[in-house]
């Protein structure tokens, strides 16, 4: 191969490509729970709509993904990191592993992720980093919808039957402690706040809770009181349940490796 016509060599950079790594993983473990849904939502409706937020996340995914292999010094491919690896190697928040259950505690999540990941985007999309700031470019606007999706229905719920009002209630109830783990830092958040790269979560929190609580106050919800924080999904520890959908995610690639399509 000549000089010219060789492809670019991206520098390696652990910190930038654990930090995409962390994004990708939550967009790509978000998806596939959502993707769960399809034919199981309560309207045929909601099947497609869900059903495209997931893709949305898989794309973002997609291209996080594909970057982590180009500057982590491994080459892999986007498929390597996300069929190859095992529990311990996911780095995403624990909310987004979360089993769907009941279609209020699905909306409820939706709710807080959407939430958190608007401010995220539209900080991220200023990111020093040109490859973190372009995915986020375009996942802001699909993420305005996320939010608009989520308020409709969580209001709708909230504010509709006892029982509707009764189930997304418990559905927050139960989700509501894992979302203090999106706004955690260490030593990496720290250091890629400093470069520009990442988003500091000090200034992301106070615009979710905003978002959040302005929501919860139309649907007539509660906003949850806990002091349980659940944590460990950034290190690796993860719950009971994760173990399932990464056998669903990787099952027919570790069954067939190396197979086209």
């Amino acid at each position: 191969m000549s000089a010219t016509s060789a492809t670019p060599v991206t520098a390696v950079d652990a910190d930038v490509a654990a930090y995409a790594l962390r994004l990708g993983d939550d967009a790509l473990v978000l998806g596939q729970r959502l993707g769960e849904w399809a034919a199981k939502s309560p309207q045929l409706e909601e099947d497609v709509a869900l059903l495209n937020l997931a893709l949305d996340h898989l794309g973002v995914a997609r291209s996080l993904l594909s970057y982590v292999g180009t500057i982590d010094g491994t080459g892999r491919s986007e498929d390597d990191i996300a069929f190859l690896r095992d529990e311990p190697a996911f780095t995403n928040a624990l909310l987004m592993e979360l089993e769907g259950g009941d279609f209020g505690r699905t909306t409820a999540r939706q709710l807080l992720v959407a939430s958190y990941q608007l401010p995220l985007w539209q900080a991220l999309a200023s990111s020093t980093d040109p490859e973190i700031a372009g995915v986020a470019g375009k996942a802001v606007k699909e993420v305005a919808y996320h939010l608009d999706h989520a308020r409709s229905w969580v209001v709708r719920l909230g504010d509709g039957t006892a029982e509707s009002h009764r189930r997304v209630q418990t559905g927050l109830d139960e989700v509501w402690p894992y979302a203090a783990e999106l706004f955690e830092r260490d030593a990496l958040v720290d250091r890629l706040v400093a470069r520009g790269v990442a988003a500091d979560p000090a200034l992301l929190e106070p615009a979710w809770r905003a978002t959040v609580e302005d929501v919860l106050a139309e649907a007539t919800l509660t906003v949850p009181e806990t002091s349980w924080r659940p944590t460990g999904g950034r290190t690796g520890a993860h719950t009971t349940g994760f173990g399932y959908l990464l056998a669903e995610l990787q099952h027919l690639h570790r069954s067939h490796p190396g197979a086209s399509w």
